[in-house]
């Protein structure tokens, strides 16, 4: 279902599936230069709700926002557009009762870091795909949230970028390091292998 929740004088677009079987939400957001219909993000998505859970998958920016390169990067005000989507989210009539968690890609991930740190156990996991979140390395020793870090082992940057997260993490948490894949996990087996340890993080922690 295509959404449109009005946060700060801007219109942003999402799709939305409630879930079917239990009351669990992700929501999901994108690194730069992608958008809600990500292939890897429809995937991972497309299994969690297999799974029962519902997504939502979320543009923080409109379109004329994007087109401004420094936007994309800018982790303080696309973590305020997740935390007042998730507001929404827990003020409208059809997510109020769901039990939040986020699944944040590339610098998406730093974003739903950030927002995971402002709202403590409200948000109950946190999964990051190919992320960043030594960009969000201020507030990381404040998340409550258990949160899992995915790399792809080829990625060597990345990685690293990780593995430095990974040390200021004060709540439960586990890095894993897909061997073979690269930064899109384009490899066979890849992105599946990531779905997989998705959906089992959320079910353990959701």
């Amino acid at each position: 279902m295509e959404i449109e929740i009005q946060i700060q004088n801007v219109d942003l677009k999402g799709t939305l599936e409630v879930p079917k079987k239990n009351n669990f939400l992700v929501i999901f957001t994108h690194g730069s230069g992608s958008s809600r219909y990500s292939k890897r993000n429809s995937f991972v998505a497309s299994e969690l709700q297999k799974m029962g859970m519902g997504t939502l998958l979320l543009d923080l920016l409109t379109p004329k926002e994007d087109a401004v390169t420094g936007n994309r990067f800018d982790i303080e005000l696309l973590t305020e557009r997740l935390i007042a989507v998730t507001k929404w989210c827990m003020e409208n009539e059809k997510t109020r009762k769901l039990r939040i968690g986020y699944y944040g890609a590339s610098t998406g991930s730093a974003a739903a870091l950030s927002a995971a740190a402002y709202w403590g156990t409200k948000i109950k996991a946190v999964v990051s795909r190919g992320g960043r979140p030594d960009l969000a390395v201020d507030v990381l020793d404040l998340i409550e949230s258990p949160t899992l870090l995915i790399v792809g082992g080829e990625d060597k940057q990345v990685v690293d970028y990780n593995r430095f997260a990974y040390q200021k993490l004060g709540c439960i948490k586990k890095m894993e390091i897909i061997a073979g894949a690269t930064h899109l996990f384009e490899e066979k087996g890849a992105l599946e292998r990531v779905a997989e340890i998705s959906s089992m993080w959320f079910v353990k922690y959701l």
